[in-house]
């Protein structure tokens, strides 16, 4: 039998862990995409429907409390509360399938009720999860593209080798992301 080299070890290392990841590979590239473009349009949901409310507030505004919010948000939506955030004169409220904006020093709002993005919307959502499970999964993937790149470096030998040529599209591959950390500043 003959000695297995670096360079077999390299390309199974490459290819089987990119087999086994390319289905993650593809949803994170995808939802990445469109997550980058997410002041042109939501990649997660969508808006089904909106309806304006008005509520009367309590005339002296330390009386509208996270407790006041809560109470009020049965009188909003029959959908589960999930809390607030009150930011300058306006209070979101935050709903299962909705969320409320409210002016605090008139009562007017609006909600909106959303709904998911078939299949983008759920691959958006791997971003940001915080899963335990979905975290440590979510590691040994970054560990696994890792290995992926270093291996591929290795793999091609002769004149189109990493020593040979690929350091230097490996070199100019680095530059853009530091040009666009600095520009983005």
């Amino acid at each position: 039998m003959a000695k297995k080299t670096g360079a077999f070890w390299n390309r199974s290392l490459h290819r089987d862990i990119g087999f086994f990841y390319v289905g993650l590979i593809i949803a994170f590239s995808i939802s990445g995409i469109a997550l980058n473009h997410r002041t042109d349009f939501d990649p997660q949901e969508y808006t089904v429907k909106t309806e304006k409310f008005e509520l009367e507030l309590p005339a002296d505004p330390t009386q509208i409390t996270d407790d006041f919010l809560k109470e009020a948000a049965g009188s909003i939506s029959d959908e589960e509360y999930r809390g607030n955030r009150k930011r300058g004169g306006e209070a979101r409220l935050y709903f299962k399938d909705a969320f409320a904006s409210l002016n605090l020093k008139t009562g007017k709002g609006e909600i909106e009720y959303v709904q998911t993005i078939p299949v983008l919307g759920q691959m958006t959502i791997l971003h940001k999860t915080t899963n335990i499970w979905w975290v440590w999964f979510s590691d040994i993937f970054g560990l696994a593209m890792l290995t992926i790149a270093i291996t591929g470096m290795f793999i091609s030998k002769g004149k189109y080798s990493f020593k040979k040529r690929g350091w230097i599209l490996a070199s100019i591959g680095l530059i853009f992301p530091f040009i666009f950390l600095f520009l983005i500043r």
